[in-house]
């Protein structure tokens, strides 16, 4: 967390009145309707809801990765609707951290290379890209793979690689989009351990997953339907059952 973040009252995360259409013909669809949201910096929020509901969409918007078509959306007090293209894709380097189910990791790079890829874009020295690198992959177990390819380790060590990159820049905001899904309860179950950890460290985690024994794990459950918010409820204590050690993500 920055210290402008802690200088800055406030949820870190907010919208008011989101919509989401996206054009489909002349009819178009509704991902999202009016959507309003806050998420305090340090929280753990899962954001849930079955297929269509809007999950990804609000993710993305989250993660500055597309915007809304109506209502505003603010980080840390600062409208995104006032930020251009050049200045969402910094914002997105410095501060947010992206896990996707389908790891998104290039074939062709070795593990290492793959993590540096956010610091390629902010133009690091090669040098210090390669420290920084390093260093992620330790903290997520898998500094020995670092001279391999994707192709040749395990789908939870994919899943470890894609987290090392999302840390790399030590974003204060990690977004996680189904980031078990395409793994076994196991593996699954030290991803989510090591994404607890993140969450220790002081960083806004938010996962967004359609299984409910996950979402349990939160400190905050979001409940989406048909593009609204349907429930928004604290858990008194979040289970912690599947809270493995780190080993068995392999």
């Amino acid at each position: 967390m920055s210290a402008a973040e802690r200088s800055v009252p406030g949820p870190l995360l907010e919208l008011e009145g989101v919509h989401k259409r996206y054009a489909m013909g002349k009819q178009g669809v509704d991902a999202l309707r009016g959507i309003d949201l806050r998420i305090q910096t340090g929280e753990l929020v899962a954001i849930m809801g079955p297929s269509g509901s809007g999950k990804t969409t609000l993710m993305e918007i989250l993660g500055c990765l597309s915007r809304p078509t109506s209502g505003g959306y603010r980080m840390a007090g600062r409208r995104i609707a006032e930020i251009d293209s050049d200045g969402l894709a910094k914002l997105r380097g410095e501060r947010i951290g992206f896990v996707f189910q389908s790891f998104n990791l290039l074939p062709r790079l070795t593990v290492v290379e793959n993590v540096e890829l956010p610091l390629a874009y902010r133009q690091v020295s090669r040098s210090e890209r390669r420290e920084r690198a390093l260093a992620s992959l330790d903290r997520v177990g898998l500094g020995h793979r670092a001279q391999h390819l994707p192709m040749e380790v395990s789908g939870g060590e994919r899943q470890r690689v894609a987290i090392a990159r999302a840390l790399v820049n030590h974003p204060s905001l990690v977004l996680a989009d189904e980031p078990t899904g395409n793994l076994d309860s196991q593996t699954g179950g030290g991803i989510l351990a090591l994404l607890h950890s993140v969450h220790a460290e002081g960083n806004t985690v938010v996962i967004v997953t359609h299984d409910a024994a996950i979402g349990a794990q939160a400190q905050r459950q979001i409940f989406l339907r048909d593009g609204r918010i349907e429930s928004d409820e604290t858990a008194a204590k979040p289970m912690d059952s599947a809270r493995l050690p780190l080993e068995t993500a392999d």
